[in-house]
């Protein structure tokens, strides 16, 4: 296994600045790849939420889109193959809009593969509440599960 030398304090400054100028605050490079992750497991598991709460939560891919092009070239590249694994997990577990290009904001245009909904609740062209918004039928690739 190769090993890697330590940022230095330069890449670390750069790092922050990087963070702060494409997110909020508070956030730092590993809160962000963590929240994708753990957005990504959720996802995986069978998402519970709306639609509208989707878009909330993708928030931390959004940002790591903003601020990856400001990172350091080192720390992109030391980085990426742990944002390569979460990007093909939510691909996995999604599946796109029908008829929308996967350029740009691509995590936005996906629809979880499994959609968790209360037992008994009315369905709008196959969605669930919460989903029935959408502006197409409900792709046989979704599965609603009670």
């Amino acid at each position: 296994m190769e090993r890697t030398s330590p940022l230095t304090a330069e890449e670390y400054d750069a790092v922050r600045a990087a963070v702060l100028a494409g997110a909020d605050g508070r956030s730092t490079l590993n809160s962000l790849l963590a929240g994708w992750r753990e957005l990504v497991a959720e996802v995986e598991e069978g998402y519970g939420w709306s639609r509208p709460e989707l878009s909330n939560d993708l928030w931390c891919r959004a940002a790591l889109a903003r601020v990856w092009p400001r990172l350091p070239e080192r720390v992109r590249a030391l980085r990426q193959p742990e944002l390569d694994e979460y990007d093909d997990r939510f691909r996995a577990a999604t599946v796109p809009w029908p008829g929308r290009a996967e350029d740009g904001r691509w995590w936005d245009r996906r629809v979880p593969r499994t959609l968790e909904a209360e037992a008994g609740q009315a369905r709008w062209q196959g969605w669930p509440m919460g989903w029935d918004m959408m502006p197409f039928p409900k792709p046989d690739e979704v599965e609603v599960v009670e």
